[in-house]
């Protein structure tokens, strides 16, 4: 493994301080409705919102971001622009303000906060890294954060919550391809009962997670 994509893994690890633990994407919503209460629900959401909702969109994002000469704070705007509730808006925000924080504290650089997908793509373009390589790992990182938090809520077992995880494994690495060769023009997003929840998250009266 090369140092640039041991640098990747490591920004996109459990273990960097985004606080990604705290963010369920509107499924800690969708639980307490009784949507999730297998390994196999678990997969078939996650699924969905892979290939319809925020991860393809963010996936065209991150891949616009690694191209040369990306203008980093249209694509910034334009990830805010796309979020469609608040709490899309605050989890997208607070990830990426976190990361670019903690990379500017490991590069001693000045590192803009921008939406987690663009920041991403901003200071993996540095990398030479293949960009359906970062995509990949990158949906990973999301998807395995989201298994995380079914395990704990749901809750689901750890083997059920790591084999829906690894049967996402073709879908996310063919995401990546298709999104490595789209353009922002390409974003669309139909994953409603995705974005409906984290909208009824806002008004959960008991909650574990911020989203």
């Amino acid at each position: 493994m090369t140092a640039a994509l041991m640098t990747l893994v490591q920004w996109l690890s459990p273990a960097f301080p985004t606080g990604a633990f705290a963010y369920s994407h509107g499924m800690e919503q969708v639980i307490a409705d009784g949507g999730i209460r297998s390994g196999v629900d678990l997969e078939s959401w996650l699924s969905d919102v892979l290939r319809f909702g925020a991860g393809k969109q963010d996936a065209i994002l991150l891949s616009a971001a690694l191209e040369n000469g990306a203008d980093w704070d249209a694509l910034a705007t334009l990830c805010i622009a796309l979020q469609p509730s608040a709490e899309r808006l605050r989890e997208v925000a607070e990830q990426g303000a976190a990361f670019a924080h903690t990379v500017a504290a490991l590069t001693h650089t000045v590192v803009p906060e921008r939406p987690l997908p663009v920041a991403v793509g901003a200071a993996a373009a540095g990398l030479g890294l293949q960009k359906h390589e970062v995509i990949a790992l990158y949906l990973h990182a999301f998807a395995s954060n989201l298994v995380s938090a079914a395990v704990r809520f749901v809750p689901l077992g750890q083997n059920d919550g790591q084999a829906a995880l690894s049967r996402l494994h073709p879908l996310i690495a063919q995401l990546a391809e298709e999104a490595a060769l789209l353009s922002v023009d390409d974003i669309s997003s139909a994953a409603l009962g995705a974005d409906l929840a984290a909208m009824r998250h806002e008004g959960m009266d008991v909650r574990i997670f911020k989203t």
